[in-house]
């Protein structure tokens, strides 16, 4: 197989890469990448010198591609499939991306750092970020809310990109600051996305290891 994904079975920004590739099917081989082995982070790193995952290799092309956003945008143009995920109409596409940064920023980086607050030790803990982090997601989920009112996807009708990074996001996010009563449409939206054949294999694939998540 041309394609191999470097990823870790629980990591957010690694689903969202999995459902891109789930979504049409495309064929990849799998890496489960251990961070916690030297040489398995070691080989990582020398595929990208930060040291995170999801990576693409891609061996027909000679290409390695880090960052979930920038794998999808590849995969949609050497390995499309029945979903675009960037929709063809420039102004579409503009407002995709709008939506694919601020799930990243606004959801999906203030719920990574309430998790990773849980994993410092007792004296090394940061409340007050943690609060901020709160609020954020707070303030996301009500801009998010109103969005969702139409129903239907993050833009409409059509399966995108911003969805991918929906759904890893807002999974997560309302495990570790969840919803309420009054986000409707978002919780809704939710169950849709849990109910995409490709999200709901990111999911099941998953499970078996959720015991390792940490806990508030």
């Amino acid at each position: 197989m041309s394609l191999t994904l470097h990823y870790h079975p629980l990591s957010s920004f690694c689903w969202k890469a999995l459902v891109a590739l789930y979504e049409n099917g495309t064929p990849f081989t799998p890496n489960l990448v251990d961070l916690g082995d030297p040489n398995q982070r070691a080989a990582l790193v020398k595929l990208w010198p930060i040291g995170r995952f999801p990576v693409l290799g891609d061996d027909a092309r000679g290409e390695t591609v880090p960052e979930s956003s920038i794998i999808i945008e590849y995969l949609d143009r050497h390995y499309p499939g029945a979903t675009r995920l960037i929709p063809e109409d420039p102004g579409l596409a503009l407002e995709t991306r709008l939506r694919d940064r601020v799930l990243d920023l606004y959801v999906h980086l203030p719920m990574q750092r309430i998790v990773f607050d849980r994993l410092r030790p007792a004296d090394r803990k940061d409340p007050h970020g943690v609060a901020e982090a709160r609020a954020r997601l707070r303030t996301s989920y009500a801009m998010i809310e109103q969005q969702l009112a139409h129903g239907g996807w993050m833009m409409g009708e059509r399966f995108t990109l911003a969805d991918c990074a929906a759904a890893p996001a807002l999974f997560y996010g309302n495990i570790n600051e969840p919803f309420g009563d009054g986000h409707p449409h978002l919780a809704a939206y939710l169950e849709r996305l849990k109910a995409r054949p490709s999200f709901a294999r990111v999911l099941k694939e998953a499970e078996p290891y959720f015991g390792m998540l940490p806990r508030g």
